[in-house]
């Protein structure tokens, strides 16, 4: 059978990953001189009263070849095949040790393991929603070139907006440059991002918040025709009102077959920072 293995920058749904049976390899955040495993040894609510407390900012790492050699061999070893679906490598070192243990497999053995590893464009509820429909297909029997085709033709739909109460901490993490982050704090900006092509981009500059998350409402619609059936994941750090407003808003708005609602684990959260609010979608 075959089997589907992705990090926790997914921002799966422990319950929705035990039901599906996806494997997921922990990324670390590390605190001072304490490395936690990303929502393992490091809840959301834990993480998020040290951010604010802290006067040191975490910084996050990918898992190691070894831990995913611990995750695949298993498997492997069970006969089963394994694709494996992952944070971009613009954004991450994750696909390189992915890359690494699936090398270290083969050089140990006569035969290349059956293990593909995917570097895609996604990450948060994004890569998490590529992963649920990899892993549904899986237990439909579909082989892995059948999935992977449609992991393909998913890419090609798939949307991730977000807005955060500060670009503080996506400065300090290097994934917006520092003058953009000034400005922003300046003028009290509130700007809609977008992850593309596995960077953040923005897309528009608003001056509130509630402004912000109306317009990145807004334009969900413009890139859904009436009657498309969507896919929706709404994510946050420790916003739930806002979220909960934002789902609400999607439910009333859209043809939702799906809607997924899940707080940011510790290695987005780190680089998004508390009050952050995103909505990933796509269309059948």
């Amino acid at each position: 059978m075959l089997k589907i293995v992705t990090d926790s920058s997914s921002s799966l749904p422990a319950s929705l990953a035990k039901q599906h049976d996806i494997t997921i390899v922990p990324q670390y955040v590390l605190f001072g001189q304490k490395l936690y495993r990303d929502e393992i040894d490091l809840s959301p609510s834990q993480f998020y009263t040290m951010l604010r407390e802290s006067n040191l900012h975490p910084s996050t790492t990918q898992p190691s070849p070894g831990d995913f050699r611990q995750a695949y061999q298993p498997l492997v070893e069970a006969g089963h095949e394994i694709i494996s679906l992952h944070i971009p490598s613009s954004l991450s070192g994750t696909y390189n040790s992915a890359m690494t243990a699936l090398k270290d497999m083969a050089d140990g053995g006569t035969i290349a393991p059956p293990i593909h590893v995917i570097d895609t464009a996604w990450t948060s509820l994004a890569l998490g929603m590529m992963a649920l429909e990899a892993a549904r297909l899986a237990q439909a029997n579909k082989s892995a070139p059948e999935i992977l085709r449609q992991m393909k033709k998913m890419d090609e739909k798939l949307h991730i907006f977000f807005v955060v109460d500060t670009l503080e901490y996506l400065q300090r993490g290097g994934r917006i440059g520092g003058a953009q982050a000034i400005l922003g704090t300046l003028l009290k900006i509130k700007p809609i991002l977008a992850l593309e092509h596995g960077r953040v981009e923005a897309k528009e500059r608003i001056r509130t918040k509630a402004a912000a998350l109306q317009r990145m409402n807004e334009m969900v619609g413009e890139r859904v025709s009436p009657g498309d059936r969507l896919h929706v994941g709404v994510l946050h750090a420790q916003a739930p009102e806002e979220a909960a407003q934002t789902e609400k808003y999607i439910r009333q708005r859209f043809n939702c077959v799906e809607v997924l609602t899940n707080e940011l684990g510790p290695v987005i959260g780190a680089h998004a920072g508390p009050g952050t609010i995103g909505i990933a979608f796509y269309t059948e």
